[in-house]
C-alpha cells in the first residue's frame, strides 16, 4: 500500500454511512488508519444491509431448529428444508426497496434476479416465484409510475429467466408515497447430498469470479439502503443495479452444472457489497483467507478504482471457489455457456490467530489488506442495543370503542360491498398478475385452481412429476401491525398458516422480511422488537422455524415519516399427495355453506373501519392463538377426510368479500343469513381472525356438523346458489357486477 496516500479522516467515515466509534474501531482492529479502499470496505460489511447491526441481537430470539431444517439460518445463501424423498427446497424472501423507489424497473426486477441467485447458488433449482409490493396513494401519478415499472421489472425479469410467478400480495396506503416496498420471494429444489455451501477452504485453491463482467452500477448500494429515503437520494442512481434475465438464465445452467462436478469447494452470490461481501463471508465461515488480484476481473470500464470493483453490485455474478486442479473444468463449462470465467485468486492460510485476511491487489500493488473475521456477521461486525419505546398513539387507538360507531342499515350492504370488492386492497390483481408468466415450467397446480395460497408440484430429473407439491404464502397486514406490533405479527405467521391449511398443505418453515423504519428511532424500534417477539412466539407454537431473510430498515422520509411497520413472512408448506388440493371456489348449487371459527363484534383495523367509515386510529382485530390452532387442525382433517368442496380465509374485507370471492371464483352465488349475536357490520365486514368459509356437498354435512361440535366454533351460514348475493333475504348484488367491480377495479383505475 501506498504509505504517501491521504488517509481518511472520521469526516470522510460518516460521509461514508460509518459511526464515530466505529471509525475508531477500525483503526484498532488494523493497528492503523485505514486506507479510502479499506475504508469504504468497512462501510459496506457494517451497513445495517450487511452486518444486521441493529436487529441482530433480536433476529437471535427467534426460533431457527427443527426436525426438517438442513441448513443453520442466515448462514447460506438461503434457507434449506428437508421435504422428503432426499430432497430439499431452498427458499427465502428479500427486499429491494430503495432502489425500487428510485428507478422502478431495474430496481425490482434486479431484486428479482437477486434472490433466484440465492436458490441456485445452493444448487437448488428455482420453480416458483412470490412478491409482495406496497404502494402509496393510487390517485397519485408518482405512485402509478412506481407501480408501473416494479410489475414490469418483476415481470420482464422473471418471464426471460423461465421462473412462474405463482401469487403474491399488493396494498396501497399513504405512508407508502415515497417508499414502495418490493419483496422478492423465490423456492427451488434440490437433492440433499448435491447442495453448495457459501464457504472457502484449502489453500491453494483457485478463487474464481464468474457471469457478468464488473461495472460501476450498485456502488455502495448496500450503504444506499442503509440510508433514509431524501430529496438527494435521485444523485444516487449509480447505486441501482441493472439487471440482465438472459444472462441469469445462462449462469443459472452452468451454476448448476459445475456444482453437479463435485469440484466447487464453495459458491455464493454476488448480491449487496459485490466481491467483497462474497470474499470476506466465505472467508469468514471457512476460517481461512484470499489473495485476490482485481486486475484480473473482467470489467466493463476501464480504469476502475480498486473500491469501485470491490462494492460494484453488477447483477449476474457469482465467486466460486473450486478444487485446486480443476480450474479447467469449471472453465470449459463457463466457456460452454459463454459467459465470463476468470480465476482471480486463491485460497490462502489463516494466521496464527485463526483469522484469515485478505489481500487485494491492484496493478501489483497492495490495495487493502482487512481481516475477513471483523467485516461480518456473527464476526466482528459491530451489534447494537437500541433505544426503544411504545409511540404515543398506540395508547389513543386503544381507546377505540365500537360502541362509537353506528352499526349498518340493511340498505347500505350494497354501497359497502361495491366499496369494498372494488377497493385497491381488496379487488383482483388482474391487471398485475396477467403480466407475469404464471405456468412456464408447467408445475403450477393453482393457476387454474384458485387457492389460498400457490401450489407447485415438485418435478425432479430423474422422476419427471413428484405427488409432492410446495405449498407458498406472502402474507402481511401492515395496518395490523401498526395497530399492534406483537399481535400483528402473530396475525401474520397465523394467516400464512392459514393459507397452506386451506390449500391443502402442511406449514413448515418461514422466512421474512421485516421491513421498518430509522432503527435510530426509539419509536421505530419499539415497533420492531415487538414485531419480532410476536413473531417468534406464534412461529414456536406452529413448529414453523424461521429460515432466514432480509431486514431492510430506513424506510421512512422527512416528508411521510416511517412505513408502517411491515415483517412480510413468506411460509413453506408441503403437500404430501395431490389430493389433498383444496380450492377457494364454490362448486356447486345446494351446497352447504360454513362460517369454521369464532365470530366477534370486531371491526377493528378492518379495511370497512379504515377506509369506508374513514376511522384510522384503532386496535389490530380480535386474535387467539388456540382458537386458531383448533380451526387449523380442523380444516386439515376435513380436507384429508374428502368432506369440503372448498375453504377459504377470512381476512381483508371480513366475511362478505371472502364469500364474494369464492363466489366469483365459482361462477356462482351465495344466500346466506347472518349471526343476529353480533353487529352486522361485525359479521359481514369485520376481520376478527381464525375464521374460515368452507362450502360442503349435501351428503357430507352430517359429518362436518357432527365433528366441528366436538368443540369448533361454526356456523351454518346458508347455500351456494346459481348467481346473486343474497343476505338476509335480500339480493345485495349479482355475481356478474361484483365480478366486474372486482375483476376491472385495478386496471381502470391504472387506465
Amino acid at each position: 500500500m501506498d504509505a504517501t496516500e491521504s488517509l481518511p479522516t472520521l469526516d470522510t467515515a460518516r460521509k461514508l454511512g460509518l459511526l464515530p466509534d466505529e471509525f475508531d474501531r477500525i483503526q484498532e482492529i488494523l493497528g492503523r488508519r485505514p486506507n479510502f479502499t479499506e475504508l469504504s470496505i468497512f462501510s459496506v460489511m457494517w451497513s445495517e444491509h450487511c452486518s444486521y447491526k441493529n436487529s441482530i441481537v433480536w433476529l437471535k430470539t427467534l426460533p431457527r431448529d427443527g426436525d426438517r431444517m438442513l441448513a443453520k439460518a442466515g448462514e447460506e445463501n438461503a434457507g434449506l428444508v428437508d421435504i422428503g424423498d432426499g430432497l430439499a427446497c431452498s427458499f427465502k424472501i428479500e427486499s429491494h426497496n430503495h432502489p425500487s423507489a428510485l428507478e422502478p424497473y431495474q430496481g425490482a426486477a434486479t431484486g428479482v434476479g437477486g434472490i433466484n441467485r440465492d436458490i441456485f447458488t445452493m444448487g437448488a433449482r428455482p420453480i416458483a416465484q412470490l412478491n409482495s409490493l406496497r404502494f402509496g396513494d393510487l390517485t397519485l401519478a408518482k405512485t402509478k409510475r412506481l407501480l408501473r415499472g416494479v410489475v414490469k421489472g418483476i415481470g420482464d425479469y422473471g418471464n426471460a429467466f423461465g421462473i412462474p410467478t405463482v401469487g403474491g400480495e399488493l396494498y396501497f396506503d399513504d405512508c407508502y408515497n415515497t417508499n414502495p416496498l418490493v419483496n422478492a420471494f423465490s423456492a427451488g429444489i434440490v437433492k440433499v447430498g448435491n447442495v453448495a455451501k457459501a464457504t472457502s477452504y484449502g489453500v491453494g485453491n483457485p478463487v474464481f469470479i464468474v457471469g457478468s463482467a464488473t461495472g460501476k452500477d450498485g456502488i455502495h448500494g448496500a450503504t444506499f439502503a442503509s440510508e433514509d429515503i431524501s430529496a438527494a437520494s435521485t444523485d444516487k442512481l449509480p447505486a441501482v443495479q441493472v439487471g440482465d434475465p438472459f444472462m441469469e438464465k445462462l449462469l443459472l445452467e452452468a451454476t448448476l452444472e459445475i456444482i453437479a462436478t463435485g469440484y466447487v469447494i464453495g459458491i455464493q452470490d454476488m448480491g449487496a457489497a459485490g466481491i467483497i461481501c462474497s470474499t470476506s463471508e466465505m472467508s469468514a465461515k471457512g476460517e481461512h483467507g484470499m489473495v485476490i488480484d482485481l486486475d484480473k476481473v473482467p470489467t466493463r470500464q476501464p480504469n476502475m478504482q480498486p473500491f469501485e470493483i470491490l462494492l460494484s453490485e453488477s447483477q449476474e455474478r457469482m465467486l466460486v471457489v473450486i478444487e485446486k486442479g480443476k480450474e479447467h473444468i469449471i472453465q470449459q463449462i463457463f466457456d460452454k455457456w459463454d459467459l465470463n470465467c476468470a480465476q482471480i485468486g486463491e485460497v490462502t492460510a489463516p494466521g496464527p490467530d485463526g483469522i484469515g485476511r485478505l489481500h487485494f491487489y491492484r496493478y501489483g500493488e497492495l490495495v487493502a489488506d482487512v481481516p475477513a473475521h471483523d467485516l461480518v456477521l456473527g464476526g466482528g461486525a459491530p451489534q447494537y442495543h437500541r433505544e426503544y419505546r411504545e409511540p404515543a398513539y398506540i395508547k389513543e387507538f386503544s381507546t377505540f370503542d365500537i360502541a362509537d360507531v353506528d352499526d349498518l342499515d340493511t340498505d347500505e350492504l350494497p354501497d359497502v360491498a361495491r366499496h369494498l370488492l372494488s377497493h385497491p386492497n381488496i379487488c383482483s390483481r388482474r391487471w398485475v398478475y396477467e403480466q407475469y408468466d404464471s405456468m412456464v415450467g408447467t408445475a403450477n397446480r393453482s393457476t387454474n385452481a384458485p387457492s389460498d395460497a400457490a401450489v407447485v408440484r415438485i418435478k425432479t430429473p430423474e422422476t419427471g412429476l413428484s405427488n409432492k407439491s410446495i405449498v407458498i404464502t406472502v402474507d402481511c397486514n401492515s395496518r395490523y401491525v401498526n395497530a399492534n406490533p406483537r399481535r400483528g405479527a402473530m396475525i401474520a405467521v397465523a394467516e400464512a398458516a392459514r393459507n397452506i391449511v386451506c390449500s391443502g398443505g402442511e406449514p413448515l418453515a418461514v422466512t421474512n422480511n421485516l421491513n421498518f423504519g430509522n432503527p435510530y428511532v426509539p419509536e421505530v424500534y419499539w415497533h420492531f422488537v415487538e414485531a419480532v417477539q410476536g413473531m417468534g412466539e406464534a412461529c414456536r407454537r406452529f413448529s414453523t422455524p424461521v429460515t432466514g431473510g432480509n431486514v431492510s430498515f430506513y424506510n421512512q422520509s422527512s416528508d411521510d415519516g416511517p412505513v408502517f411497520p411491515t415483517p412480510t413472512i413468506g411460509m413453506l408448506g408441503l403437500m404430501d399427495d395431490p389430493s389433498h388440493q383444496m380450492t377457494l371456489n364454490f362448486k356447486n348449487e345446494g351446497d352447504v355453506i360454513f362460517l369454521v371459527g369464532p365470530s366477534a363484534n370486531d371491526i377493528a383495523s378492518s379495511e370497512y373501519l379504515y377506509s369506508y367509515r374513514g376511522i384510522k386510529a384503532s386496535p389490530a382485530p380480535v386474535f387467539d392463538f388456540g382458537d386458531e390452532w383448533q380451526v387449523q387442525e380442523g380444516i386439515k382433517t376435513m380436507i384429508r377426510n374428502g368432506w369440503l368442496q372448498s375453504a377459504h380465509d377470512v381476512s381483508d374485507g371480513g366475511l362478505f368479500v371472502t364469500l364474494a370471492e369464492s363466489a366469483m371464483a365459482g361462477g356462482t352465488g351465495f344466500s346466506i343469513q347472518t349471526d343476529d349475536r353480533y353487529r352486522t357490520d361485525a359479521f359481514l365486514f369485520g376481520e376478527s381472525q381464525s375464521r374460515v368459509v368452507i362450502s360442503v356437498a349435501p351428503e357430507f354435512v352430517n359429518e362436518v356438523e357432527s365433528y366441528l361440535t366436538e368443540g369448533t366454533p361454526f356456523v351454518k351460514l346458508g347455500t351456494v346458489t346459481t348467481h346473486d348475493f343474497v343476505v338476509d333475504g335480500t339480493a345485495v348484488l349479482t355475481t356478474a357486477e361484483a365480478k366486474n367491480l372486482y375483476d376491472n377495479a385495478l386496471g381502470r383505475i391504472m387506465a
